[in-house]
């Protein structure tokens, strides 16, 4: 029985949204269905401000622009992420100073955060791995305190929450993926959302490429022009119909992957209790979107067996990030601190099938050959 790792949403709506999209001759992005992403982000989820992009990361790149990253300025990312939580704002110039992960979980340990700021410290990056947000009353709290902005990296947690809250609508931006791994997608996408109202009018203009046109759409000027920096951020409506239709499903989607989440924690908990690995610590107060299940191991060789195991039996499972503080490109630019936690997510995690359409039975062998290996 093979398994794969990740099978891009398909939710078989999809074509009829592409098929209006070729019938206007309207292809170019910023149209209808853009529209209808954005009433989305604000009307189910919240989000005060949203804006469809060509990626998580360029939606990054929108918060550096406009927080004004420049040369010399530093802001804090947590190691265990993407390169481009990081490289962001390391493409303006900024110093990257880098947080530990938290020993229970890969998030950044809100309470290592403050002993990293400095007068220089623009930003703070909270990246919510798994879809399992960062404890961000605190770090907003700390954010507060020394009049730092926080940006929060929600690549993965599409309708996730802490206290009630949306992740991703909580710092003063938001960042989202819609990269075909994501639990919805588009193939290649993203949003921004703008939570801080003292930014929106300026994100809208950059968005635009650095025009008026927003306004010029309203009636409010004759005509539009170059007035800001800015760039082409918005995918085509082609994108935009394509994840119009998974948005308006995400929350059958995230409850079916909650499902499948809560029975690989409940059936390898045995496992846990014996001490054989660890599992995802689900902090009080949050409720996630099962982006990711992943069990942390006791060594590095012991994981490489597991995934050899596992790969051996027709299972695709995979670590996942890299340490940035100890990439090739940042080796020589760390300030030489330990971050073991983040290590250790490094050495040790892996992460199990998991997507939509996995079935209750290949999700069993999943955990018989799990089961297998650790009971042999």
């Amino acid at each position: 029985m093979q398994v794969p790792f990740n099978k891009p949403l398909v939710l078989g709506t999809e074509a009829e949204n592409i098929s209006k999209v070729l019938e206007s001759g309207k292809l170019a992005g910023n149209g209808g269905f853009t529209s209808d992403c954005h009433e989305v982000f604000k009307r189910e989820l919240g989000f005060k401000s949203a804006f469809l992009t060509t990626s998580c990361t360029s939606a990054l790149e929108l918060s550096a622009l406009l927080l004004q990253i420049v040369p010399g300025d530093e802001v804090i990312v947590p190691s265990y992420a993407f390169v481009t939580t990081a490289n962001a704002f390391a493409s303006r110039g900024a110093k990257i100073v880098f947080c530990d992960s938290r020993a229970d979980h890969p998030n950044i340990d809100e309470n290592a955060i403050e002993q990293l700021i400095t007068p220089k410290t623009k930003a703070i990056v909270a990246l919510h791995y798994g879809g399992v947000p960062c404890q961000m009353e605190a770090i907003l709290k700390v954010a507060k305190k020394h009049s730092i902005k926080v940006v929060e990296d929600n690549a993965q947690g599409i309708g996730s929450t802490i206290n009630g809250l949306k992740a991703g609508g909580i710092g003063d931006f938001g960042a989202i993926s819609f990269h075909e791994t994501k639990n919805v997608h588009c193939g290649e996408g993203g949003a921004f959302m703008v939570n801080n109202p003292e930014f929106v009018d300026r994100a809208a203009v950059i968005w635009e490429m650095g025009t008026n046109r927003a306004e010029y759409r309203k009636g409010n000027v004759p005509s539009y022009g170059w007035v800001d920096i800015g760039s082409s951020f918005y995918p085509s409506e082609l994108n935009a119909a394509f994840l119009a239709t998974q948005l308006e499903q995400l929350g059958l989607v995230n409850e079916r992957r909650l499902k499948l989440w809560q029975t690989y924690y409940e059936e390898l908990s045995i496992l846990r209790d014996l001490g054989s690995f660890s599992l995802p610590e689900i902090p009080q107060g949050v409720e996630h979107n099962a982006h990711t299940f992943f069990l942390i191991t006791k060594s590095n060789k012991e994981r490489t067996q597991l995934i050899d195991h596992l790969s051996k039996n027709g299972i695709s499972a995979s670590f996942h990030f890299q340490s940035l503080h100890k990439s090739s490109y940042f080796i020589d630019k760390h300030d030489g601190r330990g971050l073991p936690n983040a290590d250790r997510f490094c050495s040790c995690l892996v992460r199990l099938p998991l997507y939509h359409t996995l079935s209750t039975d290949k999700q069993k062998h999943v955990i018989s050959l799990v089961r297998s290996f650790y009971e042999k």
